[in-house]
């Protein structure tokens, strides 16, 4: 065959049979897969894969308590100054009228 939907003609086959013989081929090869003895249990992992998964939930569990951490410091940090973060994540300027979020309109004439 000289590509991967020609026929022996050289003939592309059409589209609704390819799509009926891949339905067919995935049924035929399709992989059983145990099944959770309990709701939330998650499939089996290959344990080959297990090293991976263990280094990425540990650099997965690491930015999250080191993001939580800096954003502690950030809070402190803006309480010394007088700024008080918004809930959308924007800073409320300080009494002077600075905000260093928003640097181009605080100060600025317009």
């Amino acid at each position: 065959m000289s590509g991967p939907h020609r026929t022996n003609e050289g003939t592309p086959l059409p589209e609704s049979v390819r799509d009926h013989l891949g339905h067919e081929l995935r049924g035929v090869y399709t992989v059983a897969v145990p099944e959770p003895r309990y709701l939330g249990d998650e499939p089996q992992v290959p344990e080959r894969f297990e090293p991976q998964i263990e280094r990425l939930e540990t650099r997965l569990k690491t930015h999250e308590e080191g993001t939580e951490a800096v954003e502690q410091a950030l809070d402190r940090i803006l309480d010394a100054f007088g700024v008080a973060p918004e809930p959308d994540g924007q800073d409320v300027p300080a009494k002077d009228g600075s905000a260093k979020d928003n640097p181009g309109k605080a100060g600025s004439a317009v």
